[in-house]
């Protein structure tokens, strides 16, 4: 019910900018008390759903400019729609990188309870000697090469790819390039648990380094692309113009840059070089391990994915590709960041 209200609330102050608690009590007078209206504001205010100008009797509401970024989408209603019949943002949005600097993705709970889940991490590793560390880490290397091959379409088993990547043992009934793209995670997370500052600062340069390392051997084209892709599911379509690409991911690593939350820097990395789609191919698999890259570098948890459904991951993603909205995606980052703290390490 209170989110339903929540709605109501929006959308009268999306059709009245301007307007007084008052003036939204007397639009639902009949149904709920001015208390409950005024607690509502107070919810979708520490939510950036709504800003608010002046004070006491004279504050007036607005929607936020991050409202389309921040307010919470239904999947499953969402995606009852087909492709062709959902209303979407075809094109790539080049006014997204100035929303999100002046957008703070994560609010005041959520960014609570990171900070708890970190100092419980720190807390943790605090009492690991140096092997017991690195045999977690390794732990959480396997999983997260698993899962991100699997979001990928890779068909080993969490336990066929252990025997991979610690025997070097491959799976019967499996390709080649199956074999290759999880060795490539392996290497890929060994060199940045080996170089915890080397995308820091973010250059592009150094996200094509990840993206080199994770498509070697594999028939994949290296560096930036040149002509269009598409993505299945969509009717999204990415830049498509080898400038502009280049453009959009400065202007990604710059946000990111600047940025000064940790969890926020991750988050938005992993969103955008998705977004952005600056690679022929395995530009899901290089925003992961450059998210994590950051994680690691400040100290903090990385994290592997492991439980996340694929279908959802992918569907949080199609919807910032599609509604430029990052709720769901928001959610798995954080569901995953606290299941890798009680999970590893």
């Amino acid at each position: 019910m209170t989110e339903t209200r929540q709605i109501e609330i929006l959308n009268f102050i999306q059709n009245h900018a301007n307007c007084s608690s008052g003036e939204i009590h007397k639009e639902f007078a009949t149904s709920i008390s001015y208390a409950t209206v005024k607690r509502i504001l107070t919810q979708l205010l520490a939510e950036k759903y709504i800003i608010s100008e002046g004070k006491g009797k004279g504050t007036r509401y607005f929607i936020s400019p991050s409202y389309e970024l921040l307010y919470s989408i239904d999947l499953d209603s969402y995606y009852e729609k087909e492709i062709d019949e959902r209303l979407i943002k075809e094109e790539f949005n080049l006014d997204i990188f100035e929303l999100l600097n002046k957008t703070e993705i994560l609010n005041e709970t959520e960014l609570s309870k990171l900070a708890d889940l970190q100092a419980k991490y720190t807390e943790n590793i605090s009492q690991l000697s140096d092997s017991e560390y690195k045999k977690e880490l390794e732990r959480l290397a396997i999983d997260l090469s698993w899962k991100s091959s699997q979001i990928e379409g890779n068909t080993y088993s969490l336990l066929e790819t252990e025997r991979l990547l610690k025997d070097k043992e491959t799976a019967a009934g499996k390709t080649k390039e199956e074999a290759i793209m999880l060795l490539n995670h392996k290497d890929a997370l060994d060199f940045i648990v080996e170089n915890p500052d080397y995308l820091i600062p973010l250059k592009i340069s150094k996200v094509e380094d990840i993206h080199s390392l994770l498509i070697k051997e594999l028939a994949v084209d290296k560096n930036l692309r040149k002509r269009r892709i598409g993505i299945s599911g969509t009717n999204y379509r990415p830049l498509d113009n080898e400038f502009q690409i280049r453009e959009a991911l400065e202007s990604a690593c710059k946000l990111v840059n600047n940025k000064e939350n940790i969890f926020e820097k991750a988050l938005l990395i992993l969103v955008l070089i998705s977004y952005i789609q600056p690679f022929m191919d395995g530009n899901k698999r290089t925003a992961r391990i450059v998210s994590n890259s950051i994680l690691m570098n400040y100290k903090h948890c990385p994290i592997s994915f492991r439980t996340v459904d694929s279908v959802d991951y992918k569907k949080a993603m199609l919807l910032f590709y599609e509604q430029n909205n990052i709720s769901r995606f928001k959610e798995i980052f954080i569901n995953q960041f606290e299941f890798a703290v009680k999970t590893y390490f």
